[in-house]
């Protein structure tokens, strides 16, 4: 979309206003509205002015001044707003140099994209995450001097089997219950329908939806892969479509990733393949009828995997997912089928163009921007270096034993590890400029000082239980 169809989208659906939407640091939406008749073609160009000091991880306040330029190519038309608003999704801009700013997540994605063309091997990144959520009916938590708490509580939870409802029907999801249920155990089918058409409103082809293996309202919509920067953009979308469809249907839905405890938590497995020409690249005679190319960006995947989790699996809550015993992938290996592995070859179609791999670490929470492009830089560091992944995991592993999985290499054990990994492995990020050394520190500083420090600070509840009476 030009410009000038811009304007013509606009006025075809009756949108006098524009939401322009950028996302900060971390991985959120921000956003500021104008009426329609400020912008003109020229807005494309010249961006519109914004205090960059007050965005989390950006400008300090005596380089405030930024630009956010939009990118025709995204609009369309907001679901949420009471009167028809066209929204469109901007890359930020430095007002003097008038240069990409580095630390907008948009821009390393495009860069990311940019990069692998210029390797030669591949024209195309396709991306198909498969996000998962709870669904609550209410959420409190606070934190002060003398008090720290939390308390979630959902329709489905199996922990209300014994709630007065006037009358309680039952029909609760038990943990690890929720992989899936028809109704009236499933209670979501029709929410998730609403979620579903937003978000084909908004271009986004969505393949399936429904309940996952959590109860409390564990729910996933699976997107059709597209190429990285679209799909990275449509996350966004995603996230938005989904609290907002909740809010007004009186619930709560949250992506982090691990809420409830003794069940599942909610990850975001990652399907990923490489293309040129056309072509598919991953398919071949390798083990689970991958390429040799493929094989090494596996290889790639599993080598970097501790520093990408810094990016994939960004949260202190991440490492709660990432344990054994709940389906969580934290074995550092590769396999076809076993959904134990971090990495997945899905065995469903002999079709050369659904031959991709699944990352099966990283979670909702991050920034998808900035987790899509280190997996691929780690994919081409796996190709260019034809790195092999090493050992294969076909195995039950409750079937082996504890001297068994040891030789096998895990996963980081919490968000401090994952840290230490991405500052002692990045190079393989800064190849042609993608992630800049500033972006690398500034993340891992801000990591630890806004959520780390300030997190072991603080009396956990489960300590009262364990040393107040010592």
């Amino acid at each position: 979309m030009t410009p000038k169809e811009f304007f013509e989208f606009a006025k075809k659906n009756g949108a006098d206003m524009v939401d322009l939407k950028f996302v900060d640091f971390l991985g959120t939406w921000q956003h500021c509205t104008f009426p329609i008749e400020t912008w003109d073609e020229s807005t494309f160009k010249e961006g519109v002015g914004f205090d960059g000091s007050s965005i989390r991880g950006w400008q300090g306040i005596h380089m405030s001044d930024m630009l956010a330029v939009p990118d025709a190519a995204t609009a369309a038309m907001d679901p949420f707003f009471a009167h028809p608003t066209i929204s469109v999704i901007a890359n930020i801009v430095d007002p003097i140099t008038l240069e990409d700013y580095s630390r907008d997540p948009r821009h390393v994605a495009r860069k990311a994209t940019q990069h692998m063309k210029s390797t030669g091997v591949a024209d195309t990144c396709y991306i198909g995450p498969e996000p998962e959520f709870f669904i609550f009916d209410e959420i409190r938590f606070a934190q002060t001097q003398n008090m720290g708490f939390y308390q979630i509580d959902s329709v489905e939870g199996a922990w209300n089997t014994n709630r007065i409802e006037e009358p309680n029907l039952g029909y609760k999801p038990s943990y690890k219950g929720g992989y899936f249920p028809v109704s009236p155990t499933d209670t979501y089918s029709d929410l998730r329908g609403e979620m579903v058409r937003e978000m084909q409103k908004v271009g986004i082809v969505v393949e399936a939806h429904h309940h996952e293996v959590g109860t409390g309202g564990q729910s996933e919509i699976d997107m059709q892969f597209t190429d990285l920067l679209r799909m990275a953009d449509q996350f966004m979308w995603y996230k938005y479509i989904i609290k907002n469809v909740a809010k007004r249907n009186g619930k709560t839905a949250t992506f982090m990733p691990k809420p409830i405890f003794e069940d599942n938590g909610s990850g975001m497995h990652t399907h990923l393949s490489l293309w040129k020409g056309g072509k598919p690249l991953f398919a071949g005679d390798g083990y689970a009828g991958l390429s040799d190319l493929a094989l090494w960006a596996v290889g790639g995947i599993l080598k970097h995997a501790a520093s990408i989790l810094a990016f994939a699996a960004p949260t202190t809550n991440s490492y709660r997912r990432l344990v054994p015993g709940y389906e969580a992938p934290v074995n550092l290996v590769m396999s076809q089928r076993n959904r134990s592995a971090a990495v997945r070859i899905p065995m469903y179609s002999s079709n050369p163009k659904a031959k991709r791999f699944e990352f099966r670490c990283p979670d909702p929470s991050c920034n998808a921007y900035l987790s899509f492009s280190a997996m691929l830089m780690a994919v081409l560091d796996g190709i260019e270096n034809k790195i092999d992944p090493g050992a294969k995991l076909d195995r039950d592993i409750y079937d082996m034993t504890t001297e068994e999985l040891a030789a096998y290499p895990k996963v980081p054990g919490s968000l401090a590890e994952a840290l230490e990994a991405l500052e002692k492995d990045h190079a393989y990020l800064t190849k042609g400029g993608v992630f800049t050394d500033d972006i690398i520190e500034n993340w891992i500083n801000y990591k630890r000082e806004n959520e780390l420090d300030p997190l072991a600070l603080r009396p956990h509840p489960y300590e009262f239980f364990l040393y107040y009476d010592n």
